[in-house]
């Protein structure tokens, strides 16, 4: 029996407003769709938490045995300035302002938001496609959408008609807003006087003289709407209905509004039955701004270099920070709470590391299999991350106490202890072990060895001072020596 017939999923659905019970359109596998990023500029923070929150998602539906297919897409043309349907193309002016060509700076950008998502331990998606590889399918949905009479062409534009859809459909049905109701930005905007009504948003923009980025269409030399190319990947990959669609609680309207619109005027049919909103990111209590600089790009907080922060973190202390808050849940970033986070996650570690050397008894004085269903309980109810870390922090209160002999486990449970939470911790939070995370660096393992070498020889010549000299320095600069049986060895905190 797959482990997902012995588990009950529940997701907030941001369409429905509540947590539902979740049944995949296919017995035994998942849709799961994403909105990626526009590289235009370096990942930041609070891109990395909504992939991050998915990331985990993703991670727990292979774990209970579900064969999913994660779709997150590259925005590598189309998506304008204000998000809307003004200004200039985002990498097309990156490219201006640096005189390369627009497809370096996809590039560049898009490996850099690789190598950022791969040192935080991501799992690649199934499928990763891209805006400019799929424009002909979003040519043939314009298509679709104009036949069935719900948008319009002017001068080389193609306008979605959303009061036409309105008549018949649901423009609002996920964000809660109403038709009527939508207050539109009236200064003057390019294009702006083709449209019907200001809520219509662009489907094709003819290409002005200087747009660099263009494509050959029925309706003129010019680029998809940003909205156009999610619909056109997402059925091409998952099919005309899917189960899981995600993305930042920023992108619910208009881009996940117009997404259902786009998709169910194409189809007639619902696209997604499960939309997952992971919420913001702010730092020391304000938004986020490289304005004010209030702001601080991943690559910082592993080097420490930035002015927000006292020293550098391992990209699993970091991860485990985010993931001690629920994805729905804003998320205050600070170095307080970096560095209360660092305790906890070396606090873990240290317990898993002592596991080997537990020794099993004849009888359990703990009810494993009730805290491993406890850690189940908590991903169940909407990948509840914060409940699952406190639960896996009762796992590492048994490991010591077992150790220090309070408690007793059979060699049965402490198997089933062993597995767990290894399994939550580093398969399902995806967190690297900190012995392993240290021992890849080669200069800090040497220069720390040299370091205990010294202090063994004080002890040994009875320079106690100069011993405790070296363990508490070492100790001030994050790195703690333990001493045991087998030697000393040590750990960075």
């Amino acid at each position: 029996m797959p482990l997902y017939e012995t588990q009950s999923i529940k997701i907030y659905n941001s369409l429905s407003g509540e947590k539902e019970g979740f049944k995949p359109i296919t017995p035994g596998y998942v849709g799961m769709y994403v909105c990626g990023p526009t590289v235009y500029s370096n990942v930041h923070l609070g891109n990395v938490r909504t992939f991050m929150s998915f990331d985990v998602i993703y991670r727990y539906l292979k774990h209970l045995e579900y064969k999913v297919r994660y779709v997150r897409n590259i925005t590598d043309a189309g998506h304008l300035e204000n998000d809307a349907d003004e200004g200039e193309d985002r990498i097309a002016k990156k490219a201006r302002l640096e005189a390369i060509e627009p497809m370096e700076v996809v590039q560049r950008y898009t490996v850099d938001f690789h190598n950022i998502l791969n040192t935080f331990n991501f799992l690649p998606p199934s499928i990763e496609p891209t805006a400019t590889g799929h424009i002909i399918e979003q040519i043939e949905i314009i298509k679709s959408i104009v036949y069935n009479g719900f948008a319009y062409e002017v001068n080389g534009s193609v306008y979605f008609d959303v009061l036409k859809y309105n008549e018949s459909k649901s423009y609002g049905i996920l964000s809660k807003r109403k038709v009527e109701d939508l207050i539109h930005n009236t200064r003057a905007l390019d294009g702006q006087s083709d449209k019907k009504n200001p809520q219509d948003f662009a489907l094709w923009k003819k290409a002005e003289p200087q747009h660099i980025m263009r494509w050959p269409s029925p309706w003129s030399d010019g680029f998809p709407g940003w909205h156009l190319e999610c619909t056109a990947m997402s059925t091409k990959y998952l099919g005309e209905q899917f189960d899981i669609h995600g993305g930042g609680m920023d992108l619910k309207f208009p881009h996940h509004e117009c997404e259902i619109a786009q998709a169910e005027a194409t189809n007639d049919k619902a696209p997604v039955n499960y939309w997952l909103h992971a919420n913001m990111l702010i730092m020391n209590g304000k938004k986020m701004a490289k304005s004010t600089g209030n702001y601080i790009l991943p690559n910082e907080i592993f080097s420490g270099d930035n002015q927000h922060i006292t020293k550098a973190y391992l990209p699993s202390v970091a991860r485990f920070f985010m993931l001690q808050a629920h994805y729905r849940s804003i998320l205050d970033f600070t170095n307080n709470g970096l560095l209360a986070s660092e305790k906890g996650y070396f606090r873990l570690m240290e317990a898993i590391n002592l596991l080997d050397d537990l020794k099993a008894s004849s009888n359990s004085s703990t009810d494993i299999q009730s805290w491993k269903q406890k850690c189940y309980d908590a991903m169940n109810d909407d990948f509840n991350t914060p409940v699952l870390i406190a639960n896996l922090f009762e796992g590492a209160k048994f490991i010591n106490q077992i150790k220090d002999g309070s408690t007793t486990i059979t060699n049965e449970d402490l198997e089933l202890l062993k597995s767990t939470i290894k399994t939550f911790t580093f398969d399902i939070l995806g967190l690297k072990n900190s012995d392993k995370e240290v021992a890849g660096n080669d200069k800090l393992s040497s220069a720390v060895e040299i370091l205990i070498n010294l202090r063994k020889e004080a002890r040994v010549n009875k320079d106690f001072a100069l011993s405790d000299k070296i363990r508490d320095e070492l100790a001030d600069a994050g790195i703690q020596l333990q001493d045991g049986k087998d030697g000393t060895t040590f750990t960075t905190k």
